[in-house]
């Protein structure tokens, strides 16, 4: 396997911010989708526990590409 293109400072950075966007965009869209549901505890909570859990689903590939080591020569 060769080394990574972008070394790994900058893929921190990169992906630093890139995790900063999802959730923020992650947050807009189910908070805008929030009045939307019933009136109902349970379902308020089952929505918040899903949601707040669920971000991470697609942010882990970004973190294990931030941690990938650079190759040493």
């Amino acid at each position: 396997m060769s080394a990574p293109l972008i070394p790994a400072r900058l893929r921190k950075l990169i992906g630093s911010i890139a995790v900063m966007i999802v959730l923020f965009a992650w947050i807009w869209v189910f908070t805008s989708l929030y009045d939307r549901l019933p009136q109902n505890r349970f379902v308020h909570l089952a929505y918040f526990v899903a949601l707040g859990m669920g971000w991470i689903l697609p942010v882990i590939p970004l973190i294990s590409w931030m941690g990938k080591a650079d190759k040493r020569l």
